[in-house]
């Protein structure tokens, strides 16, 4: 639960030392999680090249790669898993880069996502993270991978790291047995860096008229975003682990190994 003082890699974060039920923690060094890797230079960031990486799980959409491709450190292999591909195919919902376009415009962003609309979308989004056969298998991914003893360290990120990567941060923390305050906290742990990576952006749009209001919505991390995501979890399924094991389809084995390897 410690961040990580990377220069090239914006919001990264070890889940190591992040507390558990019965006083244990997080093993530390195994399951990073972070923004986009598109500016990573390990030359330049001696912080990343001794992590040791050794699987990257990149959960963002084509559109996301193609416009910012991961640069992977050496020695690593690129798992890509798209958690928003059947959302996007819904047609509700714009891509991470239209965000940013919207937030080029105040007058489209308070049409698109004023009056709370901003809200509203993140949480449908949480929702399908839950809901989807595209989520269900970036994440059955995420915890198998974790799981297993030859993929580690692994780091998992999306664009800014904050949606798809904090569900999935709160998932295998839950899995270890994080109690709801930790995993809210460490949720919430990542607005410091992302609004600090998002400044001129915010402040250019509110300098143009735009509702700060709608900038936070969509840079930030808000407790209500979560709360949507665990509260389709207890409909859907009725507990964290059987959603683990019924909708991402993850055995028990799987999840055990993964306390055994990653509980210290």
């Amino acid at each position: 639960m410690t961040a990580t003082p990377s220069t090239t890699v914006a919001n990264l974060r070890d889940l190591g030392g992040t507390p558990l039920a019965g006083g244990r923690s997080v093993r530390p060094g195994l399951v990073l999680r972070s923004g986009a890797l598109d500016r990573l230079d390990p030359v330049a960031d001696p912080v990343v090249a001794a992590l040791g990486l050794r699987t990257v799980i990149d959960l963002r959409s084509d559109a996301e790669r193609a416009d910012h491709p991961d640069r992977i450190p050496e020695g690593a292999r690129l798992l890509v898993r798209d958690v928003l591909a059947d959302k996007m195919n819904e047609g509700r919902m714009p891509a991470a880069t239209q965000l940013k376009d919207l937030l080029s415009d105040p007058a489209v962003a308070e049409e698109h996502l004023g009056g709370g609309r901003a809200q509203a979308l993140f949480g449908s989004v949480y929702r399908s993270f839950v809901s989807t056969s595209s989520a269900h298998a970036a994440y059955r991914t995420l915890l198998t991978e974790a799981a297993d003893p030859q993929a580690g360290p692994l780091l998992f990120h999306c664009t800014a790291g904050k949606d798809r990567t904090g569900w999935g941060a709160t998932v295998l923390l839950a899995l270890l047995g994080a109690d709801e305050d930790t995993l809210m906290a460490e949720y919430l742990s990542v607005n410091p860096a992302v609004k600090q990576a998002f400044a001129p952006m915010i402040e250019g749009f509110t300098a143009a008229g735009g509702d700060p209001d709608i900038a936070l919505a969509l840079i930030g991390v808000f407790p209500s975003y979560l709360e949507a995501g665990l509260d389709e979890v207890r409909v859907r399924y009725g507990s964290m682990e059987k959603y683990v094991r019924e909708g991402l389809g993850v055995p028990d084995e799987t999840v055990e190994a993964l306390r055994a390897g990653l509980i210290v």
